[in-house]
């Protein structure tokens, strides 16, 4: 691996590199090679992930170009650090998180205005013991205002929906400026469903942390439980069986499935189309339907652990499979044909939401999202995991960037899933499916896995203890870089058409909301 000739050579040969980190390496940094990465960011580097501990904040970097990936690390002076977000708007949201869990502030950080704390904490920066905290018994005060940001022009009004919402979904609130029906400006505040998931993973062992990692956002459930596996696994210098790879990946695709089924059919329900959603909710079930009687739940929550999965599959369940594929494949290719000829749906997704290409590049835009836009970036290719080094599958992308391009991104995923299926069930090897795992790591490590969800990348980073229980772990959502540009797809469409810009995107509130 080789980076292009770029300033960020010379800033890593002067920084000191960290021992113990795998697979991806980590480096400490001065404030000078921080601010100058930064401000790289928004030419040939992506930004993966920001996230601080009680001593340092760290910052996840990509540069496509090369494949080059590293994790920069910068000590905090006098509890502050220079905003990567002054440089680079995508951080917004992710210093605005830090600083509130941690009080660590971010100088020069355009928007102060809290994210996660919506004031009715019990506690002040309640990952930082450092700060002072309010007691942990005393009622929590009353919420603070929030000030959205102003709008100006003449006979604009404001449309507030949410944090409640007529259907069942997780709170967000949305704040609509509008001219007539004309949306100028939407901004939404998230964090309703915060949990402290950061702060209750400390200390955890292995099992328990896996357990809450697959529950960050249950609709990937399976993607974020082998992202903490395959970390774990690092940390610990072990690999699970190869037949627990295979297993893995055949329900990471199963999950795939059902969450794009579903979406194809909500959006469409979103354009008053309800044929498609009912046809396409039950394909979904079917896939439910089959994963439980595979692998014993419906969603395959806590069936993959750090050294393999906990439920093999039987031959029965290589039948169920093989006829779930036949079944969806003949009758998802009709539901295809029924959307591409029905004009009254395609007038209402083609050319609504449309998300530049470059502002997908900007943000780093994972999954259907980035796709959609002509970033043509899966993990499961860009850093290759098991079994799919060993798979044959295409990563499907246009440039339209519309509501239809997200479509039609998922249709060609589907149809990859179902391949994909397919081989895995062909090529699975035998053996067995756990192994268990080192109980120790013999000293501390820190390591970063990364795999593909539904919705995109998924990363996690590990900080193990040597009597291996967790001492840091930040998992990151690939929705933190997609929210934001809901925001921007919106303006100029009408009010109508939100919730069919909103469902094509998808994106998840448990897991930003941490």
């Amino acid at each position: 691996m080789k980076m292009k000739e770029t300033g960020l050579l010379d800033r890593l040969a002067a920084a000191e590199a960290v021992p113990e980190h795998r697979p991806w390496p980590r480096y400490l940094v001065d404030a000078p090679a921080w601010e100058a990465t930064a401000a790289d960011l928004a030419g040939p580097l992506d930004l993966m992930a920001l996230w601080a501990d009680v001593e340092q904040v760290h910052m996840a970097i990509h540069e496509p170009a090369s494949g080059f990936r590293a994790i920069l690390s910068l000590a905090l002076a006098d509890g502050g650090y220079p905003s990567v977000a002054r440089h680079h708007a995508p951080a917004m949201r992710l210093e605005r998180a830090i600083r509130d869990l941690y009080g660590h502030a971010p100088q020069g950080l355009p928007d102060e205005r809290p994210w996660l704390d919506h004031g009715t904490w019990p506690e002040r920066h309640p990952m930082n013991e450092r700060h002072p905290m309010k007691p942990g018994k005393a009622p929590s005060p009353a919420p603070r205002a929030y000030q959205f940001l102003p709008a100006e022009g003449e006979g604009l009004h404001q449309i507030p929906v949410g944090p409640v919402h007529a259907g069942i979904i997780e709170p967000g609130h949305f704040r609509f400026t509008a001219s007539g029906e004309t949306v100028v400006r939407l901004e939404e505040r998230l964090g309703y469903v915060h949990k402290g998931i950061e702060k209750l993973l400390q200390g955890k062992d292995l099992a328990g942390a896996a357990a809450l990692c697959g529950r960050v956002s249950g609709d990937s459930t399976v993607a974020y439980a082998i992202a903490f596996a395959r970390a774990a696994e690092a940390a610990l210098d072990c690999a699970p069986p190869a037949r627990a790879d295979w297993l893995r990946a055949l329900m990471a695709e199963l999950e795939r499935l059902a969450n794009h089924l579903g979406d194809i059919g909500a959006i469409c329900n979103d354009a008053a189309f309800a044929l498609m959603h009912a046809h396409c909710g039950i394909l979904r079930e079917e896939v439910l339907q089959a994963a439980n009687a595979c692998f014993g739940h419906r969603l395959m929550m806590d069936r993959v652990l750090p050294g393999g999965v906990a439920v093999d599959l039987a031959d029965a369940g290589v039948a169920t499979l093989r006829a779930l594929v036949s079944t969806i494949e003949t009758r998802f290719a009709t539901l295809v044909e029924v959307y591409d000829n029905t004009t009254s749906l395609k007038d209402r997704t083609r050319n609504s939401g449309i998300l530049d290409g470059d502002l997908a590049r900007r943000f780093a835009a994972g999954g259907f999202v980035g796709r959609a836009s002509g970033r043509a970036f899966d993990a499961r290719v860009a850093f290759p995991y098991p079994p799919y080094d060993r798979l044959t599958f295409s990563v499907p992308t246009l440039e339209a960037g519309d509501v239809d391009a997200r479509i039609w991104i998922r249709i060609r995923e589907v149809e990859q899933s179902l391949s994909l299926i397919t081989q895995i069930l062909d090529a699975l090897p035998g053996g067995e499916i756990f192994t268990p795992p080192p109980a120790r790591a013999r000293r501390i490590v820190e390591v970063i896995g990364v795999v593909e969800g539904f919705r995109g990348e998924i990363l996690v980073w590990l900080r193990l203890a040597a009597d291996g229980t967790v001492l840091r772990c930040h998992p990151r959502d690939p929705s933190w870089f997609q929210w934001p540009l809901l925001e921007a797809v919106i303006e100029n469409n009408i009010v109508a058409d939100f919730p069919l810009c909103n469902k094509s995107f998808n994106c998840s509130y448990a897991g930003v909301d941490l």
